[in-house]
């Protein structure tokens, strides 16, 4: 029989085991690996079984036995020490708080995050990073604010059934059964955020709030009385709909998420964000609830929108079109001509969204558009990637070099205490006197070949130990009753060169490009001497059939008796399953089609255990590669098919697994040591740790993007929005005169015969029509001249005012050093100039000599 209902009943810990429930109701646990070791010794069995989740372990265990806890002095004085070193963690300062002038709170929206595997609320890379981008926030002492939706069922729950084929499950989650804690007003009512719907309705939810160590992190949920069945469901599941379904979520995530900021401040009496960060844009919707409240304190929508673009950050995470959310025009249309933002008219928020440049769709509605549009400063997530999306967006900014576009880039960073495993941190400990893994010498002699590998191997059997374990639970949830086959308990083999594949699964990423050659495979998987075997996991979307149907090739092939023990696929890839999964490997294998990896942290994770990485230069490893901290794929660009590329590319993989990786790990010496491999090991150690922490990457975006932006939102908001006035009606001016603004003559002398060490001379003429030179910036632009006259490894200088005289062209001179031989080009160019902008590509406008 099964129940019609069910609920969590939590658990009332007595008031002895008061600082125990203090720590299960902070998600510091999560990456707190003292606490996380008080919490096992509660229930060790019940601890793994529950998947490490403290508030349902407490639920779980018998009354007498919290009673002897509570009877126990050692296990009482540590909670109560663990207590209070969080009660320091929350209340000292910390890097932040050294900062002058930094933004008083930052809003970070995502439409997931992966904080712990106890609370699937991700799916993939982009929830992870969200979760690291909290934790190290937390860490560094930012007064961030996370919002996100609360998705009853989450992602799904995979299996694979007996075909191969991918099987998908929706558990439902109870919130009472997490650690959060429902918003509410003073009155001690729950907090509902409400949407006005076209037809009359409303979608309504309630907020959750989560404690991320110093971050509060806030979610929506519909799942309340007060919705119609329909509307209950629109938190239902991450990325499980479509259409008018999606939009929903992403209205509520955007506007719904404002209003959950706004009451939160207002019930607990803390700072308003000066800074919003739209990671990705799905929550772009945000920015239109600000322009509708700024709206209403009296400033034209033009006027609002200046102030939103200065205090916004937009990140784009993928290098593809077709990875964006677009929506039908006449959709979101009928949404905002209703009572949803009265203040602010649909034609105004199609204007934002709508892909009005060559190349595009007018009857779209693009999101990443709208946050490219809402947000003065935007950034992709690696170097490459920041490259290919001032490529994929650049139309927005037409008439400008790709290089010229205003997207950066902060290459992602892992959160480290989250991904290092417990017996890396033990041994630096031991060794080098520090929990920091990132910051420690790797190459110290205090940390022996022997202290090292030991480690290594320790990390690779509980990886195996792990894999055997899922497989058997697969089989006998695929066949209750009937005993796991003997083979089960041989899966894999900790003394093997084991290699790790684990990600998402669409067709990109190329799940089975290892299968190209079978043959080839099998024989690098069973070879005599030097065998191979392979751990590999991942979700495929549940609507992507392509997706599923590469899983079940390679299960499949994995299936075949000869190899099973060799070759493995992990159902139900989760945090759980990563943090063995990374450190177990010795090589990281990742080859997607360059350049469609926006940056891929799977490798970054498995590096910060000594894990090398097997990559193809997409992502972050084509800007950290230096060959010794693994190996690089090549890339087949040139190929005349893709069949071609993918035969290439697999054929480079074979040869280096086969010749060049594991001839270097079997390569031992008398102490049974792969002395080389090692030397790889602490290099990627001491080299990579620092560079791939979210600690790094936060610190980034502090100070490039949101000490920035905090300033630029102080200066359009001062003396009652006056900047903000005057800066939309200078834009306003600027662009209705642009077009008639011309670079009318460049004339240039000072050199006969050039030469490295000369000047050249540059004068520019230039037709400001109805502009004064204070409005524009002239620029010479130089570098070395290619076929087509192409300009590259381009330098840029101002040109000072010479002369202007009314209705005639002004004068604009300066002097452009020749500091390099070689072919050399120039020309000149003129865009808009305030103090407000942030970038002279802001505004599109741009005007060179022809």
């Amino acid at each position: 029989m099964k129940a019609i209902r069910r609920f969590t009943v939590r658990t009332v810990l007595p008031e002895s085991l008061a600082a125990v429930a203090a720590l299960a109701a902070n998600l510091r646990w999560s990456w707190h690996e003292p606490t996380k070791a008080l919490f096992a010794r509660i229930d060790p069995q019940r601890w793994e079984d529950l998947d490490h989740d403290p508030v349902a372990l407490l639920g779980a265990v018998d009354p007498a036995r919290l009673d002897e806890l509570a009877a126990d002095s050692a296990f009482m004085a540590e909670a109560e020490a663990l207590r209070a070193d969080l009660t320091a963690y929350l209340e000292q300062p910390r890097w932040y708080q050294s900062l002058p002038d930094a933004p008083q709170r930052i809003a970070y929206f995502s439409p997931e995050f992966g904080i712990a595997s106890a609370i699937p609320q991700y799916s993939g890379g982009l929830g992870i990073l969200a979760g690291d981008h909290l934790k190290s926030a937390s860490d560094l002492g930012l007064p961030l604010i996370g919002v996100g939706l609360f998705y009853r069922a989450g992602y799904f729950r995979q299996a694979i059934d007996r075909d191969g084929w991918q099987k998908e499950s929706y558990p439902l989650i109870d919130p009472d059964g997490l650690p959060m804690q429902m918003l509410r007003e003073h009155d001690g009512s729950a907090v509902r955020i409400s949407l006005r719907l076209p037809g009359g309705d409303a979608l309504h939810a309630r907020v959750w709030q989560m404690q991320v160590g110093r971050v509060v992190l806030l979610l929506l949920d519909t799942d309340i009385h007060d919705n119609s069945d329909e509307l209950r469901g629109v938190t239902d599941r991450l990325y499980g709909g479509g259409g008018e379904h999606r939009l929903l979520q992403e209205l509520l995530l955007g506007i719904g998420g404002v209003r959950a900021i706004k009451r939160y401040v207002d019930v607990t009496g803390t700072p308003a964000p000066e800074v919003f960060h739209t990671n990705e844009g799905h929550a772009g919707f945000l920015g239109l609830e600000r322009i509708s409240d700024l709206i209403a304190e009296g400033l034209s929508f033009t006027e609002a929108l200046q102030v939103v673009r200065a205090g916004t950050l937009f990140t784009t995470h993928t290098p593809v079109p077709a990875g964006i959310d677009r929506f039908d025009g006449e959709l979101i249309e009928r949404y905002f001509s209703t009572d949803l933002l009265p203040a602010v008219s649909a034609p105004d928020v199609l204007a934002l969204g709508t892909e009005d440049y060559e190349g595009g769709d007018p009857a779209v509605f693009n999101m990443a558009v709208m946050g490219l549009r809402l947000a003065q400063r935007a950034n992709g997530v690696s170097k490459l990637h920041g490259d290919v999306s001032r490529g994929m967006f650049g139309a927005l900014w037409e008439g400008f070099d790709q290089d010229d576009v205003p997207i950066t880039s902060v290459t992602n960073g892992v959160h480290a205490p989250t991904w290092t495993d417990p017996r890396m941190v033990a041994l630096a400990k031991e060794k080098l006197g520090t929990y920091e893994t990132s910051s420690c010498d790797w190459r110290s002699e205090a940390v022996t070949d022997a202290d090292l590998w030991a480690v290594r191997r320790a990390m690779r059997e509980q990886l195996v130990t792990d894999a055997r374990e899922r497989v058997t639970a697969a089989w006998a949830e695929q066949n209750p009753g009937v005993a796991a086959p003997s083979w089960m308990g041989e899966l894999l083999d900790p003394d093997v060169l084991t290699i790790g594949f684990a990600r998402r699964v669409p067709t990109y990423k190329r799940l089975t490009l290892m299968l190209h050659d079978p043959d080839r495979l099998r024989a690098l998987l069973t070879h005599p001497e030097r065998p191979v075997q392979l751990v590999i996991a991942g979700k495929s979307h549940p609507a992507d059939d392509s997706g599923k149907a590469l899983i079940q090739k390679l299960v499949q092939f994995a299936a075949d008796p000869e190899l099973r023990r060799r070759i493995v696929f992990l159902p139900n890839y989760d945090i759980g399953m990563a943090r063995l999964l990374y450190p177990g490997t010795d090589i990281w294998l990742n080859n997607p089609l360059r350049p469609l990896e926006a940056c891929g942290t799977s490798g970054m994770k498995a590096a910060l255990n000594g894990s090398l990485n097997l990559s193809i230069l997409d992502g972050w490893w084509n800007e950290y590669y230096d060959a010794e901290n693994g190996w690089a794929i090549p890339t087949a660009d040139a190929a005349g098919d893709g069949a071609e590329r993918d035969k290439l590319e697999a054929e480079a993989m074979y040869d280096l697994i086969e010749h060049q990786i594991a001839p270097r790990y079997y390569d031992r010496d008398a102490e049974g040591l792969p002395r080389r491999w090692l030397q790889s090991i602490r290099h990627t150690l001491a080299t990579l740790s620092p560079e791939l922490s979210a600690d790094r990457m936060v610190r980034e975006y502090v100070e490039r993007l949101y000490v920035p932006a905090a300033h630029a939102e102080r200066a359009i908001t001062a003396d009652d929005h006056r900047p903000a006035r005057e800066l939309a009606a200078w834009k306003a001016r600027v662009a209705a005169e642009w077009p008639h603004v011309s670079v009318t003559h460049v004339e240039s002398g000072g050199v006969q015969s050039p030469q490295v060490g000369d000047e050249l001379k540059v004068r520019a003429h230039v037709q400001l029509a109805g502009l004064s030179p204070d409005d524009v910036l002239v620029e010479v632009a130089f570098g070395r001249a290619r076929n087509g006259d192409d300009l590259v490894d381009v330098r840029r200088q101002p040109l000072e005012l010479a002369e202007h005289e009314l209705g005639q062209p002004a004068t604009f001179v300066g002097m452009v050093p020749l500091a390099r031989s070689g072919s050399f080009g120039y020309n000149v160019r003129v865009t808009p100039k305030h103090a407000l902008l942030a970038n002279p590509a802001e505004l599109g406008l741009v005007a060179v000599a022809h």
